[in-house]
């Protein structure tokens, strides 16, 4: 969604940027309270402005402490935002470009505010957790404005374009790059493992954004008493579901399975009704890390969020 799709000043337009300009204030939070302070490189082109503002201390008289880190993502992303564009054409809207120029504004401002001590001094492992939950829950809200990070994602698009290889891997390997280029600068094997875990816990805080946090359960169960199961599920547990009909493996019989998704506690009772009549019934559970449909969030409300 670009732009152009959403009416100006509309009450989808501020929920956006809202979005936006909150997410973007957590981000750069993240970066000056936990992660910059301990030289953590988490990807990124804030991780190389991490790099480069600790090897520019001293050089210059206006910048004493190093080369501010927002300037330097800034710096960084309107050239990699512009070969995107020419490359991989206009799917980086107007919304990407304010993300990351309030990020970057936000980080020098809370910086300049706050200075570049630790918020917790001396734990470099709770900084590394806790900034990696506060990037993500940043770049969650950012990626539910239909925005993008820009940054190293834009060379991931790029290098996918021309090997082939899937998106989500050269995310990693580009992201693995820099946080190796921290090693090398900082010559410290603590400083990639600190990063590593960032880069975990952001990648888990932001599906938790993006999909919430899911209680539900999905099963399929295989068991000869399919129906007394199927009205104890719509009946009792007043669930839907699915027959799926099977071949047995091992000795080619026919079999029917149930494919239905209940919460924690139905999964609970339900279990328990399956042990009492078919204590053979072959069970298996599946987290469910998002339900859309009916009974359940609709599609419709999810992109209306």
């Amino acid at each position: 969604m670009d732009f152009r799709s959403e009416k100006i000043f509309s009450k989808k337009w501020f929920i956006s940027y809202s979005l936006i300009v909150i997410g973007s204030i957590i981000l750069a939070a993240g970066f000056v309270f936990f992660i910059s302070p301990y030289k953590i490189v988490p990807g990124g082109v804030y991780g190389i402005a991490i790099v480069i503002h600790y090897i520019t201390v001293g050089l210059f008289s206006w910048a004493p402490s190093g080369l501010p880190i927002g300037l330097m993502g800034l710096i960084m992303n309107i050239p990699l935002t512009y070969i995107g564009i020419r490359i991989l054409g206009p799917r980086f809207g107007v919304k990407t470009i304010v993300g990351f120029v309030l990020t970057s504004i936000f980080m020098d401002a809370i910086t300049y505010l706050y200075g570049e001590a630790p918020l917790v001094a001396g734990d470099a492992l709770l900084s590394s957790i806790f900034g990696g939950v506060l990037v993500g829950i940043g770049l969650g809200l950012i990626f539910k404005s239909k925005a993008t990070s820009g940054g190293s994602d834009i060379v991931a698009m790029i290098l996918a374009k021309h090997t082939r290889l899937p998106l989500g891997q050269l995310m990693i390997y580009v992201d693995s790059a820099i946080v190796l280029v921290g090693l090398l600068v900082f010559a410290d094997w603590k400083i990639p493992l600190y990063s590593w875990i960032v880069i975990y816990v952001t990648g888990k805080t932001i599906d938790i954004v993006l999909q919430g946090m899911s209680v539900d359960k999905t099963l399929f169960i295989i068991s000869d008493k399919y129906d007394e199961i199927r009205d104890r599920i719509i009946n009792d547990l007043h669930r839907g579901g699915t027959y799926i009909p099977g071949k047995g493996m091992y000795n080619g019989s026919d079999k029917t399975i149930i494919f239905t998704v209940v919460n924690r506690r139905e999964m609970a009772l339900l279990e328990e009704f399956i042990h009492e009549i078919d204590p053979k019934a072959f069970l298996t559970v599946l987290e469910a890390n998002e339900i859309l449909g009916e009974g359940f969030k609709s599609l419709k409300e999810k992109l209306e969020d």
